[in-house]
């Protein structure tokens, strides 16, 4: 087993980010920097209800599929219960932690539990044999995702849970630029207006 202070994230998973839908129907995309966050925005996190994308088991199956190679596919209403804890588990630390606030205690245990349970076991490519399963059950997805929150909330990681620093949007990432200032959701979503704004700031000075 992997200790929390190993890097997770990388680990059994496609790359991160996921198209969001503004309030005007415009499609952005939003890359959270971590597999855990972008699971707490299938509908854990913000407050806009279009955002809630696990409807039913098919809706959690075709999820993990897009983001766990050999995926089984296989997701039963409890696994979507199960499912929708840990999101929310999630979400709440990620919150908290982006504006400098305590986790709830309930909450970290909702991740502690799960990562406690089996997860998707390294594999090392180039063998002969197919040890072990060579499918990722629903369950070892989550426990997969809750180690890497574990990781993402730890002490040496979680000041890189930031929120964006537009002053209309409350969306959290995971910052891993190797710089560490990472200020915004989507360079091309807020970033973009703070520059305008920027922009024709110095122009009015001028």
């Amino acid at each position: 087993m992997q200790h929390p202070e190993t890097p997770l994230i990388a680990a059994n998973s496609n790359s991160t980010g996921q198209w969001f839908t503004s309030s005007n129907s415009r499609q952005w995309w939003f890359d959270s920097g971590a597999r855990a966050l972008d699971f707490a925005y299938t509908g854990g996190m913000g407050d806009n209800p279009a955002w809630e994308k696990l409807h039913t088991p098919s809706d959690l199956a075709a999820w993990l599929e897009s983001r766990f190679e050999a995926s089984d596919g296989t997701v039963t209403e409890r696994d979507l219960i199960d499912a929708t804890g840990l999101r929310k588990a999630i979400a709440s630390i990620a919150t908290a932690l982006s504006v400098n606030e305590t986790p709830a205690p309930k909450q970290i245990d909702v991740i502690n539990l799960f990562a406690a349970t089996p997860d998707v076991p390294p594999r090392l490519d180039g063998g002969g044999m197919k040890a072990g399963r060579t499918t990722v059950r629903t369950g070892q997805a989550l426990s997969t995702m809750a180690r890497e929150a574990v990781y993402l909330f730890g002490a040496e990681q979680h000041e890189r849970i930031r929120e964006c620093a537009a002053d209309d949007c409350a969306l959290v990432f995971y910052d891993e630029s190797r710089s560490n200032n990472r200020r915004w959701c989507s360079m091309q979503r807020c970033g973009n207006r703070a520059k305008v704004r920027s922009h024709r700031a110095r122009n009015a000075a001028r």
